[in-house]
């Protein structure tokens, strides 16, 4: 009988896994340094902010933090939940806040997420649950810059290399799920959290499958080894059966997302405007997402999204016009004699865009520009391109918040190692302009700017913004409790059952 019990038990305890599937190996699971989406995504399970957006991304709610508000506008106060535990038992406390906080800036740590605390000016321990933060100035976005999961302090003090840590293969979290195997290129797996403390996830564990094949994972989907999957376009457009439809239900949104061209300007083959604008008319964009995307994607616009206030709806996405790009190419020496080369480099981490590299390059023919196509794996296109800023151009995206803060990525100060900026954009006037923003806590003037930024970068072409996808996403129908957003579905997922 004890037997039958144990095994009804162990049998109960498997079947409450969540199978998942991701792209590429995590390069740092660590919230200071997960810059990849792989590393992002897994560290979302593992840690905690002090604050977060609430179910529509519309207003911050606490996290660690019970309750925050401002003394005045360069003084934010927050007072943190008591007893939440790190994964080993350890109690969380204000010391790991401010630890985090003196990470994140040190000299001895490449992050480009260093650049949000820029205007902090010190944080003032009031006691193990109290903190209060001084701002060198008043910033629009003092809230959000403690969105940063929070790290311990007593696992890391005394940590020389924070870059290279083991900590960063074995995490130590607050969140909902610890981790329990990290195998590269095979599989990860994270555990529910005992003592939680908004509540033990009802499903026991996730497991993430390394698989880097779309239709490899579109297969495992099918066949129900995967529970949640994003669908590709032309597979949802031709092979989603009515008994696909029977076992799983389908969620679209707009992803807050776009994927761009980007030209590096350190390079002076595009360091005049003009031949930025010539490859920008070149390109048919609503045929790219045509032919990829079957209607399920948004040509972009520029750097924000539309839905944000950042927008700018009096900036027109260029049409394709062949005879003015021949034209610009012509008073700068180049025409069907002598034709304007250059390499596009792209991760084959996303399926679509080796494809759409190369409808640009059969594009970009028809004005005479040769364009070579190099497609690479995640990490080592990071870490050997990217980062080193060894290429011409790159075809990548961003995801990006309903919030802009152009300084990350649009900002000279962040054309640095580990910068967000690097394609190595530098424009005076954007500089000033994004400076002037930051202080700015009127939200009508703000969104002025930010409008006023949209067409300064849109009208200079350091990236060709190219189409926003929408998610199609598959979800398991054992899987109970979903509440889907207009973020997606995943706001709650520690409250949902299999």
């Amino acid at each position: 009988m004890k037997f039958l019990s144990l095994l009804l038990f162990t049998l109960s305890l498997y079947s409450s896994v969540l199978n998942l599937a991701i792209s590429s190996n995590p390069a740092r699971l660590n919230p200071l340094l997960a810059t990849d989406s792989a590393s992002s995504e897994i560290t979302g399970f593992l840690f905690n902010s002090l604050v977060k957006y609430d179910d529509n991304s519309s207003v911050i709610v606490g996290d660690l933090a019970k309750k925050f508000y401002f003394k005045d506008d360069v003084t934010l106060v927050f007072e943190l939940k008591k007893g939440i535990k790190w994964h080993d038992g350890v109690e969380f406390s204000s010391k790991d806040v401010l630890f985090t906080y003196k990470t994140i800036i040190s000299k001895d740590v490449i992050t480009p997420y260093s650049s949000s605390f820029r205007y902090v000016k010190d944080i003032e321990l009031v006691d193990r649950y109290k903190l209060i933060v001084h701002f060198k100035q008043p910033y629009f976005k003092a809230l959000e810059t403690f969105m940063i999961g929070i790290i311990p302090e007593h696992i890391l003090k005394d940590e020389k290399d924070i870059m290279n840590s083991s900590f960063n293969k074995h995490p130590i979290g607050t969140g909902p799920y610890k981790l329990t195997k990290l195998e590269f290129s095979k599989n990860i797996e994270l555990k529910a959290f005992d003592d939680y403390f908004e509540g033990k996830p009802k499903i026991e564990k996730i497991s993430l499958h390394v698989i880097a094949d779309t239709t490899t994972r579109f297969l495992m989907l099918k066949s129900g080894e995967l529970d949640i999957g994003s669908i590709e376009p032309l597979v949802y457009e031709r092979e989603i059966t009515q008994n696909f439809l029977n076992k799983f239900n389908i969620y679209k949104n707009i992803t807050f997302s776009y994927t761009y061209l980007g030209f590096n300007l350190r390079k002076q083959k595009f360091k005049n405007p003009k031949i930025r604008e010539a490859l920008s008319l070149a390109i048919n964009r609503q045929e790219l997402i045509d032919i990829l995307f079957f209607q399920h994607a948004k040509v972009c616009k520029g750097p924000f999204l539309e839905t944000s206030k950042g927008y700018n709806p009096l900036v027109k996405p260029p049409k394709q016009d062949i005879q003015k790009a021949k034209k610009l190419l012509k008073e700068l020496g180049y025409d069907e004699n002598n034709h304007f080369r250059f390499e596009i480099v792209t991760s084959n981490s996303n399926t679509i865009r080796p494809y759409a590299v190369e409808i640009l390059q059969h594009q970009l023919k028809k004005i005479d520009v040769d364009v070579k196509i190099r497609i690479m794996e995640w990490q080592a296109f990071l870490n050997t391109v990217v980062f080193p800023h060894n290429f011409d151009a790159v075809l990548l995206g961003w995801g990006l918040s309903k919030t802009p803060d152009p300084y990350m990525i649009w900002h000279s100060d962040n054309d640095k190692p580990g910068g967000f900026n690097f394609i190595g954009y530098h424009n005076k006037k954007l500089d000033k302009l994004i400076e002037k923003s930051q202080k700015t806590v009127d939200r009508k003037k703000l969104y002025k700017m930010w409008q006023e930024m949209f067409k300064i970068i849109v009208d200079d072409n350091p990236y060709l913004f190219l189409y926003t996808p929408n998610s199609i996403t598959a979800v398991n129908k054992d899987i109970k409790n979903i509440t889907p957003t207009p973020n997606g579905i995943w706001y709650n997922y520690i409250n949902w059952e299999k």
